[in-house]
């Protein structure tokens, strides 16, 4: 009885076995749950592992041939840009060394590389600053090359202040600017523009290399907003390329007013300050999206060995100066403490120093930073 039992187990198998070779193209997994319902397990005798019989192997050696094609076909097309993909595990941004710039000055590794799970497809960015190439390779696609430039992989959009529609600050925007004591000669200096038309709205010109990157505008009335497709960078980037030390506010007026203080080496930061702390652990570099400006700014930043954080003194302002202080490293970045406005309260950002006490008190504040970490202790 028992063998009869077992010949007649062999039967149902071999049964469901041609029917899953009818199914081949079905998953695995449902294959598995369907046969292990029939297999037999009883009268003493060895159940018969169904994923033997029933996985699909052809299948599988089919799905792993195409796997070893598509990565073949993937490697070739990434050696041709000279990028080395040996060490690269796949799902993972991997630091390479760019073939385009060689790391730069620094001679680090800035390529930024990521290939697909299955290996056939992959996307490049270099984070050098005078480099910027980025590419693609699309799966069952031909190759793209964008050549020094960032973020994106079709070329970039040029601008231009015609393009933008940029003239020089009128008399109205001269004027409000006079009021808070920044003048033409450093309004001049830093390209400041209005747009051209019947409102009137302040255009703070990005640049880099002496070259019109972005722009941000600003209306009398606080509103904000900037030129979509444009590479995140600091404010007056130029301004710091060689500077050993360097200072950070938080926005564009505010580095026109340090600049009036005998500052020409501040930046600002592109968008202002966050409501609080992000998270204690910092995100990956590819993820780091809001301080971009920092990573794509890294070769000025890293030659300096004093970072002065002149950031507003409101909560929001301290929360921007903390993540700086964070990806900056704490050991070097110092502190400023604005003045007194009176017993209860201090004066928020370095334009209204400027405005209030004026240029020697704003370049006092300035001179008397304090480390950071000391500022921080609790």
């Amino acid at each position: 009885m028992a063998f009869e039992a077992f010949e007649s187990s062999l039967k149902t198998l071999e049964m469901l076995n041609g029917l899953a070779s009818t199914l081949f193209r079905a998953r695995p997994v449902i294959l598995y749950t369907f046969i292990s319902r029939f297999s037999p397990n009883s009268h003493g005798f060895l159940t018969i592992t169904p994923t033997r019989l029933f996985t699909p192997a052809a299948s599988l050696r089919r799905d792993e041939n195409k796997e070893v094609d598509d990565y073949a076909e993937l490697k070739e097309k990434v050696e041709n840009f000279g990028i080395c993909c040996n060490s690269v595990t796949p799902e993972e941004y991997t630091r390479l060394m760019c073939p385009k710039c060689k790391g730069g000055r620094s001679m680090e590794k800035s390529l930024s590389f990521h290939m697909s799970s299955k290996r056939n497809s992959a996307l490049w960015r270099c984070f050098n600053i005078d480099c910027g190439w980025a590419g693609q390779i699309p799966h069952n696609s031909a190759a793209s090359d964008g050549v020094h430039q960032r973020g994106r992989i079709n070329f970039p959009r040029i601008l231009t202040e015609e393009s933008l529609n940029l003239e020089p600050l009128g008399d109205m925007l001269a004027a409000y600017f006079s009021k808070r004591m920044i003048s033409m000669n450093t309004l001049k200096r830093n390209h400041v523009m209005q747009m051209a038309g019947d409102q009137i709205i302040i255009a703070f010109t990005y640049r880099r290399n002496g070259m019109l990157i972005g722009c941000k505008y600003r209306t009398l009335e606080k509103r904000f907003w900037q030129e979509k497709g444009a590479d995140k960078v600091l404010y007056g980037l130029d301004d710091v390329r060689e500077a050993d030390e360097i200072i950070i506010v938080e926005g564009e007026i505010d580095k026109l007013s340090v600049e009036e203080a005998g500052f020409p080496n501040c930046v600002s930061v592109p968008n202002g300050a966050p409501q609080g702390i992000a998270s204690k652990e910092l995100l990956p570099l590819e993820e780091d999206t809001r301080f971009s400006y920092l990573w794509n700014c890294n070769e000025c930043l890293e030659k300096a060995s004093r970072i002065v954080l002149a950031t507003d003194g409101d909560l929001p302002g301290q929360a921007l100066a903390e993540e700086l202080a964070r990806r900056l490293g704490k050991e070097r970045c110092w502190q400023v403490c604005w003045p007194k406005k009176n017993e209860l309260s201090s004066y928020k950002d370095a334009n209204e120093v400027l405005v209030n006490l004026g240029r020697e008190a704003l370049k006092e504040a300035i001179e008397c930073a304090v480390p950071y970490e000391m500022q921080n202790l609790n």
